[in-house]
């Protein structure tokens, strides 16, 4: 199996924290509380890869991700006295809804501090998954703020805290998927991509595939705007991110689990990394939804991202986790938004009209294609001025006709800016 890494780190060997054997009995505990999630074959995928695609369904678990396995399996090995004493976790996303829902199959009492900021909609999830079971606190206006909370909560009350990756045991029950794909394909697959944040996800995977399966390669996808195992690798320790682009919020992850990150050294040439940028993510997102009926949330979409990216053997069997599918629809404006621009569809400009009669329905015949669609138009007259701008974004029907609109941009007497993408100005349209 052969993918194309250009953009990759590879790791280095060291000892691994984690073992299959581990993973083994993690299994074992979570049964019965954590769905066996479906393997489903996408006809779409496999013909345009040349590749037999797989898509293990972890967005169809009673939470909505994965997350649920590795909070059960840390506190399925808690004593009665440390339960009695309570638990606790920081997150605005799965690994809180996956908390809940163990605190009520348990029957234990859990504090969940999240960000003050945190959705409506999500604490409501929260509070449905742990029902009696949860407090949810509102612990600051950003996550980090509210993971000190939690830390404090910890050495002030003795509960137990529960990582959401950095963790043996969380990382044992999240690699629990790797046990079911294995059993549930007839031969073991040549590659498994994987979303990547904290890491434990890919840690628990790749750690039971180097045990249990021959020729089993692993590919970790990262957000472009977050890679934080990337940066791990390259520094050969996990660093902390001076910027981290929330959008895959579920990956948005400022610095590597350290245990995460040792397990995936241990595993060598067998996993490598790639980045995948957050429009082509929304893509994946879209496609996903309009032609395969799955609502992936963007760090579900991750995998499929990254496949469609790489250079895939044909007849080779590869395997996406689709690691969730926690997506609040009032994102989707903004989803379609970063896939156009992506795709080459949308750009935006920056018009210095001429302040006289007849200098918009030039611009309008002179510059304008057949194809091209004006979708934003802001523009305010002031009259002690000779000329002035307006903010116009235009979505092509192809992204092949920008090279032709540039062309009339030119030759046309109003002047025009195009605004690229990353820009200081772009980014307050974004």
């Amino acid at each position: 199996m052969t993918a194309d890494l250009s953009k990759s780190s590879r790791v280095s060997p060291l000892a691994a924290p984690l073992s299959a054997a581990d993973i083994d009995e993690a299994a074992k505990r979570i049964s019965g509380v954590v769905t066996r999630s479906p393997l489903q074959f996408n006809e779409r995928l496999s013909e345009a890869t040349g590749a037999n695609v797989y898509l293990k369904r972890e967005d169809l678990q009673a939470v909505r991700s994965y997350k649920v396995r590795g909070a059960f399996n840390l506190m399925a090995q808690l004593s009665p006295e440390e339960l009695a004493a309570g638990v606790v976790c920081s997150s605005a996303g799965n690994h809180a809804q996956g908390f809940a829902m163990a605190c009520r199959s348990m029957r234990t009492h859990g504090r969940v501090y999240v960000p003050a900021k945190t959705p409506k909609q999500k604490r409501d999830r929260i509070r449905y998954h742990g029902r009696e079971h949860i407090e949810l606190i509102a612990g600051g206006s950003t996550y980090d703020l509210a993971a000190a909370a939690a830390l404090e909560d910890v050495a002030r009350t003795g509960a137990t805290l529960v990582p959401p990756y950095d963790d043996v045991r969380t990382m044992a029950g999240q690699g629990t998927i790797a046990a079911e794909l294995l059993d549930q394909l007839d031969d073991e697959p040549d590659l498994v991509i994987v979303p990547v944040g904290g890491g434990g996800c890919i840690s628990g995977i790749t750690t039971y595939l180097a045990e249990r399966a021959s020729g089993t390669s692993v590919l970790g996808a990262e957000p472009a705007g977050a890679a934080s195992m990337i940066a791990a690798l390259a520094a050969g320790e996990p660093v902390t991110l001076e910027h981290v682009d929330q959008f895959v919020d579920g990956a948005a992850v400022a610095r590597a689990g350290a245990l995460p990150y040792a397990a995936l050294a241990a595993a060598g040439d067998m996993v490598a990394f790639t980045t995948v940028d957050e429009g082509a993510v929304c893509t994946a997102m879209l496609d996903l939804y309009q032609n395969d009926g799955i609502i992936a949330e963007p760090a579900g979409a991750l995998s499929v991202a990254a496949l469609l990216e790489a250079d895939i053997e044909p007849g080779s069997t590869v395997v996406c986790l689709i690691s969730g599918g926690n997506n609040d629809v009032s994102r989707y404006n903004e989803v379609v938004e970063r896939s156009l621009v992506h795709l080459g569809l949308k750009h935006y400009f920056l018009v210095d009209f001429p302040q006289e009669p007849g200098a918009l329905r030039r611009f309008l015949d002179e510059v304008l294609g057949p194809g091209d669609d004006i979708t934003l138009f802001e523009y305010v007259k002031r009259n002690n001025r000779e000329t002035g701008e307006a903010l116009c974004g235009v979505e092509l029907s192809a992204a092949t006709d920008l090279e032709g609109l540039l062309a009339r941009m030119a030759d046309s007497d109003i002047h025009v800016e195009l605004l690229e993408p990353g820009s200081p100005t772009y980014r307050y349209l974004t």
